[in-house]
């Protein structure tokens, strides 16, 4: 699953917002071993897209230009 997810820094266009929520979803599919979460961990699983989303947003805005 995580070899699917494309790299987002590139020199072309910058990563949309969609695209970046869609890496996340898919890290924390793979971390968590769940593709849909029960509703019992839904918040769980939603937090931490959101968390990865913004930390890996954040990192692509200050990484230097290549």
């Amino acid at each position: 699953m995580c070899r699917s997810i494309k790299t987002l820094r590139r020199a072309d266009a910058p990563a949309t917002d969609d695209e970046i929520r869609a890496a996340a979803l898919q890290y924390v599919r793979k971390v968590s071993g769940y593709r849909t979460p029960s509703r019992r961990n839904a918040e769980a699983f939603e937090a931490a897209v959101d968390e990865i989303a913004t930390s890996s947003r954040r990192l692509l805005e200050t990484l230097a230009a290549r």
